[in-house]
């Protein structure tokens, strides 16, 4: 079932299934991440994840000076 409403778009990453996913069987939204253009960037949504996080502390320890 999908309830995302992207009509299967894309390839999903599933959190709780650990595997890509895409086409109208795919996880309910709050276990997915995505969606991303390509079945190998899905696989790596997790280095993705982990990226942005890092670069966000960055910003947020320059915005309020704890940067070093």
């Amino acid at each position: 079932m999908n309830d995302s409403g992207l009509g299967g778009a894309g390839y999903f990453w599933c959190l709780r299934d650990h595997r890509v996913e895409s086409g109208d069987q795919v996880c309910p939204a709050q276990f997915r991440l995505g969606p991303y253009a390509t079945a190998d960037e899905a696989t790596r949504a997790l280095e993705t994840v982990e990226k942005r996080n890092a670069e966000w502390d960055a910003d947020d320890a320059r915005w309020t000076g704890e940067a070093s």
